[in-house]
């Protein structure tokens, strides 16, 4: 019986890694594709468009956002910033809080920037049915939950 759960276990992270690569191997395609066109990376268009939609947010909080560390952030804001496309605002209260604002110059990029997700992937998902597109969006974010590190393993 052991075996037989041990073969089953086995299969499952073999076709989820499969599936991950796929994906992986997907969003590579599309990176390149959006530096390329936009001039932009993934994740600093993801910013931008954050920044857009939250009009001003903390560096804390736009890191949640984003699921970067604030270390990690700090550097491509610094590209971001170093461009004109986003401006760091000190907070007058609490000097160790910085606001984020998008500038103008992030606008005009986010209105020439390929889109976040390929056309083809969203023409296919507005071609579902509503409850598997919630079935899709459902199993994306618990599968983002499964690959988060336990609290006592993060560094």
């Amino acid at each position: 019986m052991a075996e037989r759960d041990s073969a089953k276990d086995d299969a499952y992270r073999l076709s989820m890694f499969q599936a991950l690569r796929r994906l992986q191997q997907g969003c590579e395609v599309h990176a390149k594709r959006l530096s390329r066109l936009g001039g932009l990376t993934p994740l600093q268009l993801l910013i931008l468009q954050v920044l857009q939609m939250e009009q001003e947010i903390t560096a804390s909080g736009l890191a949640k956002q984003v699921s970067l560390s604030q270390a990690a952030l700090s550097g491509v804001l610094d590209r971001l910033e170093s461009r004109g496309l986003l401006a760091r605002r000190r907070d007058e209260r609490d000097r160790r809080k910085q606001w984020l604002l998008l500038e103008d110059a992030g606008r005009d990029a986010l209105r020439t920037a390929p889109p976040l997700l390929p056309e083809y992937v969203m023409a296919r998902f507005a071609e579902l049915p509503e409850w598997e597109r919630h079935a899709v969006l459902a199993g994306l974010l618990r599968a983002a939950e499964l690959f988060e590190l336990p609290e006592e393993e993060e560094e």
